[in-house]
């Protein structure tokens, strides 16, 4: 699926003994289910009405006893249960009896008291009846609704199960061990679809009104991969080259923007089977487009679901980055079918087994599916984003233990994903492709048996899952087992990542690591260290050197002098490196000098160091300044793109501070820095992904910093495209530039939400958000993020990136803070504690903050609302995040104003 740890008790430790209402003994204590009964078999009926917006159902579950008792612990949430039943087998005969239900909910669990004891190795089947609202939020069974292009209102229903919101669709074993097989049968109205992860095998009529979707016997699998639909969504179909049906379902008025993907798709699950050498277990892959959905896509074996901006592209009107966007979540997902699906981590604590290979897996697959796309280019900058949490005392290992669903939630963070996505291409770029290759393939096919299909997932416990034993005994000698594991230990277990700092003394090179954390108290953290897999070049040669540092310090012996040298090539390690004496200084002129010396991610990885070493007093801003003018010279995406990170929020930060001249100065110097670039720019969607991409940025960048030709020609644009009732068709990379421009006027922002509304500007509706939400008009500010809320006209999916939009505009940054102190309680609701969402908005509302007052005023709400919300890691990171932007200020301000009267 597409930041923050909780300091909760642990669970059977701190809490009580779980009591009923009637004071009733509830028969288990602690947040993880017991291992006493096994499920085996689900045979789920569900009934959604999609008027009454509510559902029923009937749960049959086949279990196994692995140890006597009379009680069977399961999970169930907001599920009115009207009958519980055990069914036991005596010879022949079947005896069933109801079942006394108790239910607790702080753990989300309800009992079933049998009166007799379940026997070990006995068969039994317990039978529930229940009933529920369909979920308002994003999470469980829940209800979503589009607009057809004639303005009527349409209601589905959908569900998004991972973590823990199976037990809100049906009475589950709902932890990812737990695999069993499900028979799902749905019932609907005659003009209605249902989907599910196994295709229909048929259909029954119940009444003149009432049709039953029974579906196949799925695989083995764990209950947050159960997905079903209920809607009158369209689809187009392919088959891939071994056979299996890949369809594309949206709503009926987009299904003209499903064929990208649907030919992505084919191509991606055809280089999978491939590259795995296991084929797809099921006999088809769905891909649906939900109009409601709060992450970016979710990998439901069979059955992935898709935000629409996820899935769907307008050849005639989607963005290059959209292209590219659509094509990575696909390989995403996909991946997952191998990775998560077919192997699963055995708890939440080791997610980054599941993310962290489906993001590596993107670049791997896109990289050779769509080679055009370049995808190789943008993985740096993910592990810069890993980088940013992960410098924060309050990261975690990729490897964390977690016990409730808030942790679990805050699991699926830049450290799960980023951060694990690099640390596999690290050990990529250590063993070289083919070899981790080799070893990436032997993974799945030793824990799952080799073939393995239904048949053969079946055989033994059938629990495909992972742990930490696994090892590709295949290809590596029992010492380099030993030294990938031990090497990669250093990189799970310990959170974090090194600074080497870099000495050079004629032909030696002496080397120390450290713990980078950022921090007024980061003096260096003791008993860190990492096994980090050096790479370098030099001036005198430019084949790639290679070392494992191993230890605190080290020595390299070169085989000449050398005028500079470069670690860390194409930032395919994730450390970064300081340049001790004159080392950095070298490094500028060769940047002055002739920066294609070097490639552009090496360029881009210095910029990101440099500025990082600032952070924690191991460099002067002036230093890092003056690399930065180097960038008038630069046009590659990923250095542009670098610089623009590290220089945009220094202003940023002095706009919060009414700093009107330094931070005027700042800007200017940045637009000047990228004038040359900007200029070149051609209002059109000529040229490369990356090309297209880089124009777009650009011209965004330009315009909002009020640089008066980008700002003329945009407002040019907007005017025709006004003129025209908006049918002009605009270049699709300079639409956020034009829209934004237009938005600046009251009369141009109503215009352009009238467009929004409009189900042909579907595709454009992100960038026009952009546009809306950098208005420096404040009661349409309020009024965007009121109506987000709301969720009638704009999406409520999108508010989290609405509220960031509007905390990053001068005029905004007040309003966001309120609206989110003021909705805290409905956003959690609607969100979920623990979510990336809540936390991309706490954060994102937050990090531009450096003043004290600011800070108390945070720590001051956060204290003031419930413990759980309160003890959030994206709370911690925000108060750590505002503490380190102060500390900066007070320490660069004075400096950077200098530099600035001396460099412009």
């Amino acid at each position: 699926m597409c930041i923050r740890q909780s300091r909760y008790s642990q669970c059977g430790q701190c809490h009580p003994q779980p009591q009923r209402s009637d004071h009733k003994p509830f028969p288990w204590d602690k947040m993880r289910l017991p291992k006493h009964v096994i499920p085996v078999h689900y045979d789920l009926l569900l009934h959604p009405n999609l008027t009454t917006l509510t559902f029923t159902g009937f749960a049959r579950i086949e279990i196994t006893v692995n140890q006597q008792t009379s009680s069977v612990i399961l999970h169930s949430k907001h599920l009115q249960i009207t009958r519980a039943a055990i069914q036991r087998r005596m010879g022949n005969s079947h005896t069933e009896e109801e079942v006394m239900v108790l239910e607790y909910p702080p753990f989300e669990q309800i009992a079933l008291l049998a009166a007799f004891p379940l026997h070990v190795g006995q068969n039994y089947t317990v039978s529930i009846e229940y009933s529920a609202n369909l979920s308002e939020s994003f999470h469980g069974f829940y209800k979503s609704t589009y607009r057809t292009q004639e303005g009527e209102v349409r209601v589905l229903a959908s569900t998004q199960f991972e973590p823990t919101a199976a037990r809100m669709a049906f009475p589950c074993f709902d932890e990812p061990s737990f695999k069993a097989r499900f028979s799902i049968k749905i019932r609907r109205e005659p003009k209605h679809l249902a989907l599910s992860n196994m295709p229909i095998v048929k259909s029954v009529s119940v009444a003149n009104w009432l049709v039953e979707d029974h579906f196949d016997v799925s695989v083995k699998m764990s209950t947050y991969l159960v997905a079903f639909i209920v809607s009158d969504f369209k689809s187009v179909s392919k088959m891939t080259t071994s056979g299996i049906k890949i369809s594309v379902y949206t709503v009926p008025d987009k299904i003209n923007q499903a064929d990208y993907a649907l030919d992505a798709a084919v191509k991606l699950l055809d280089f999978y089977e491939n590259y795995f050498s296991i084929p797809y277990p099921l006999p088809k892959q769905d891909l649906a487009a939900i109009p409601d959905f709060q992450s970016g896509a979710m990998e439901n074996w069979g059955l992935t679901t898709y935000r629409e901006s996820s899935l769907l592209y307008d050849p005639e009107k989607s963005s290059a980055s959209a292209k590219l966007w659509i094509t990575m979540i696909i390989a995403h997902e996909l991946a997952h079918q191998w990775f998560g699906n077919l192997v699963t981590m055995e708890w939440w604590n080791d997610l980054w087994l599941n993310e962290g290979f489906a993001k590596f897996m993107e670049y791997v697959s896109v990289s050779i599916t769509h080679p055009d796309l370049k995808v190789e280019d943008y993985f740096l900058g993910k592990c810069f984003d890993a980088m940013e949490v992960d410098a924060l005392n309050s990261s975690h290992p990729v490897s964390t233990p977690v016990e409730d669903p808030a942790q679990i939630q805050e699991m699926f963070d830049d450290v799960s994903y980023e951060k694990g996505a690099c640390i596999l291409n690290m050990l990529r770029d250590y063993l070289n492709a083919e070899f981790f290759k080799a070893g990436l393939v032997q993974y799945p096919a030793e824990t799952c048996p080799a073939g393995d299909t239904q048949e053969s997932q079946l055989q033994g416990d059938g629990f495909c899952t992972r742990n930490q034993q696994t090892s590709s005994s295949a290809h590596w000698t029992r010492r380099e087992i030993l030294d990938v594991t031990t090497m990669m230990n250093t990189w799970t277990l310990q959170k974090g990542f090194p600074l080497v700092t870099v000495t050079v003394k004629g032909k030696t090179v002496h080397l120390h690591q450290e713990h980078y954390m950022k921090g007024s108290d980061s003096s260096p953290s003791t008993g860190y260290l990492w096994h980090v897999p050096l790479t370098y070049i030099t001036s005198k040669s430019d084949t790639v050197q290679r070392f494992l540092l191993t230890t605190k310090t080290d020595v390299l012996i070169l085989p000449e002098e050398v005028e500079w040298i470069k670690f860390n090539l194409g930032m395919n390690g994730y450390y970064i490196v300081h340049y001790e004496d004159d080392g950095w200084d070298a490094l500028i002129s060769l940047l002055k000098e002739n920066h294609t010396a070097i490639s552009s991610n090496d360029r881009a990885s210095l910029i990101n160091n440099v500025f990082q070493l600032v952070s924690i007093g191991k460099l002067s801003i002036s230093k890092a300044l003056d690399l930065s003018l180097y960038l008038k010279h630069e046009s590659q995406i990923m250095p542009v793109f670098q610089g623009m990170n590290e220089l945009i929020p220094m202003y940023k930060l002095m706009e919060k501070r009414d700093m009107d001249d330094v931070e005027n100065q700042l800007k200017g110097y940045i637009v000047n820095l990228f004038k040359d670039l900007i200029d070149k720019q051609s209002w059109n969607d000529e040229g490369s992904v990356s090309e297209r991409m880089l124009r777009s940025s650009l011209l965004l960048f330009a315009c909002a910093r009020k640089y008066q030709p980008c700002v003329d020609k945009a407002e040019e644009y907007f005017m025709k495209w006004k003129e025209s009732n908006g049918t002009l068709r605009l270049p699709n990379d300079v639409k956020t530039a034009v829209y934004a421009v237009g938005a600046q006027t009251i009369e141009g922002w109503d215009f352009l939400f009238s467009k929004y509304r409009l189900p042909w500007f579907n595709t454009e509706r992100n960038e026009i958000e952009v546009a809306l939400s950098i208005s420096r008009n404040k009661d349409k500010l309020q009024w965007i993020m009121d109506q987000s809320l709301l969720g009638d006209v704009v999406k409520t999916q999108d508010l989290p990136y609405i509220i960031v939009f509007v905390a990053k505009n001068p005029s905004g940054y007040h309003l966001a803070w309120k609206f989110l102190k003021e909705n805290w309680n409905k956003l959690v609701q609607k969100f979920e504690l623990g979510s990336a969402s809540l936390a991309h908005m706490v954060i994102g509302v937050t990090n531009q903050y450096s003043t004290r007052e600011r800070l108390a005023e945070v720590k001051e709400f956060f204290n003031s609302v419930d413990e759980k919300s309160s003890q959030l890691r994206c709370v911690q990171q925000a108060v750590e995040t505002i503490e380190e932007n102060i500390r900066w200020m007070d320490i660069n301000f004075e400096k950077i104003k200098i530099w600035l009267q001396n460099n412009m």
